[in-house]
């Protein structure tokens, strides 16, 4: 069984899975947003937590502050993302009650 395109382009995994919920080589459809985050938790057997930092403009005195928010996400077998990587995420169809994004590359740098 062979990784299917789910097009966006991000490369394929090296290793394969028999998961179901897996983009690539699943049933699991991606859609909508995607965003880059910092792995700060793999405890949960396949849920994983970003942490995402971005700007945001301040209109009252014209400037930046950082902001940052946490995101629980799908963690595929064939990915397996370990705390301090840096990852691609990719809105989905909800998985559970707080995880509507899976993991689709880990981000070298």
């Amino acid at each position: 069984m062979s990784a299917r395109n789910i097009g966006i382009g991000v490369a394929q995994p090296k290793s394969e899975c028999n998961d179901e919920k897996c983009p690539f080589h699943g049933t699991l459809p991606v859609r909508g947003t995607t965003l880059r985050g910092k792995v700060v938790s793999a405890k949960g057997g396949k849920t994983a937590t970003i942490k995402r930092e971005y700007l945001y403009f301040l209109p009252k005195y014209e400037r930046y502050e950082r902001r940052h928010s946490k995101i629980s996400v799908y963690n595929p077998e064939c990915i397996a993302a370990k705390e301090g990587d840096d990852v691609v995420i990719v809105e989905c169809r909800p998985l559970s009650k707080t995880k509507h994004f899976v993991i689709v590359e880990k981000v070298n740098g």
